[in-house]
């Protein structure tokens, strides 16, 4: 990439999988990467592609104010934000506690939208920028056990649909990236979630049946690899002009299309036929 190409990118979520891979792609291609997480000793690695890491914790108001700061201070603008902090809890709505319930909120809606705010004035000023923000076709249909999650994802799509219509006049562009089926450990991840909230439940035998699912279509060749995600986020960097959504990975489009086209309870049922829930 040529000099005058490069960008100021900070990336949020950057201690592994996805954000660390973006970190490590975006670097290469010449810009200048600020990749952010709680945990800095696993950004260690990116180091050596000349990223600068900083702690930044999503859910501490203080810990993203000095992370903006210490980009400012240093390049004194920020192009690109890059919202890729974020988790998901499944369990059924009666099972996931309240706390758990905002925690996830509070990470993959708050945070993000926290962290917006504070760069927007920064970019408005300058004449322009760009914010990528990583939701989900979980924001754009739901499977059962999945409430929670999906009510952080089918937000972070609303904020981001007003967003860009706001900072339209400002020349600031706002971008979603809207993986599908991709092998990282979050399906992992979530699937002992599931597991953990639902045993001993009215709901165990169905949450299990789904979380036997998950694990098994995560832990196969099925799916999408990561660098799909890292391929859309970097056409979102560098395209001059970028789409408004980029939706990628196994099944991403064809179950939002079905999604979409399926009455409501026809919808329902073949989720239900999936985890072989009997009513």
């Amino acid at each position: 990439m040529r000099k005058q190409n490069s960008k100021v990118v900070l990336i949020t979520g950057a201690s592994s999988g996805i954000g660390f891979d973006a970190a490590q792609t975006l670097a290469r291609q010449g810009h200048k990467v600020y990749a952010a997480a709680r945990r800095v000793e696993l950004m260690e690695p990116l180091k050596s592609e000349g990223v600068k890491v900083l702690r930044m914790d999503v859910t501490e108001r203080q810990s993203m104010e000095e992370g903006v700061k210490a980009v400012l201070d240093m390049e004194g603008r920020i192009d690109v934000l890059v919202n890729n902090a974020g988790y998901g809890y499944f369990g059924a709505v009666e099972n996931v506690s309240m706390e758990e319930a905002r925690r996830q909120v509070e990470v993959n809606v708050f945070g993000l939208a926290a962290l917006c705010k504070l760069v927007l004035p920064v970019m408005r000023n300058q004449g322009g920028g760009r914010i990528i923000n990583t939701s989900s076709i979980a924001g754009k249909m739901v499977l059962p056990f999945g409430a929670w999650y999906h009510v952080t994802k089918y937000s972070v799509e609303a904020l981001s649909d007003a967003l860009r219509m706001e900072m339209k006049p400002f020349g600031v562009d706002v971008v979603m990236i809207e993986p599908g089926g991709i092998k990282t450990d979050w399906g992992i991840i979530a699937a002992k979630h599931l597991a953990e909230s639902s045993k001993g439940t009215a709901y165990e035998k169905e949450a299990l049946n789904e979380a036997a699912l998950m694990h098994k279509g995560y832990s196969g060749n099925y799916l999408s690899k990561p660098r799909v995600v890292t391929r859309a986020i970097s056409r979102a960097v560098n395209s001059r002009c970028p789409r408004a959504r980029y939706r990628i990975g196994t099944g991403s489009s064809l179950l939002v299309f079905m999604h979409t086209v399926l009455p409501t309870r026809w919808w329902d049922a073949m989720m239900r036929g999936m985890i072989k829930i009997k009513l």
